[in-house]
């Protein structure tokens, strides 16, 4: 089996602080938005997406309307420290300064307006 696209969508009572926090802190494009939905894409790889939907909505199944738990994003980016510095910029929530990790990479973790843990990570 193949598949041509795979899309991570994540489910959100604050559509536009979502949207405000993965423009402003990674730079992602705004490829839709509406009042239940929206796209956004990397702006270096349009390949890469991430889909926020209103939690509320009838396309997501009534069990699955609350907040995430066990699950984290991970971006890798260019520069960990350099992201770090524009989620203080920002004000962010941060959960866990950079360090290095023994698994080879610096990372960071911050949380987004749904909740979800956002793991900010580069190779050492």
């Amino acid at each position: 089996m193949t598949f041509t696209r795979l899309l991570t969508n994540l489910c959100s009572d604050r559509l536009g602080e979502s949207r405000d926090f993965y423009v402003s802190l990674l730079e992602f494009k705004v490829n839709d938005d509406s009042d239940w939905y929206v796209q956004l894409r990397s702006p270096t790889h349009p390949a890469l997406e991430l889909g926020l939907i209103a939690r509320s909505s009838e396309l997501v199944p009534p069990p699955f309307q609350q907040a995430p738990a066990g699950l984290y994003l991970t971006f890798v980016v260019p520069d960990v420290d350099a992201v770090y510095a524009k989620a203080l910029s920002l004000g962010l929530s941060i959960l866990q300064e950079p360090r290095n990790e023994f698994y080879g990479q610096r990372r960071f973790l911050t949380v987004d307006p749904n909740g979800c843990l956002i793991d900010i990570c580069s190779p050492c």
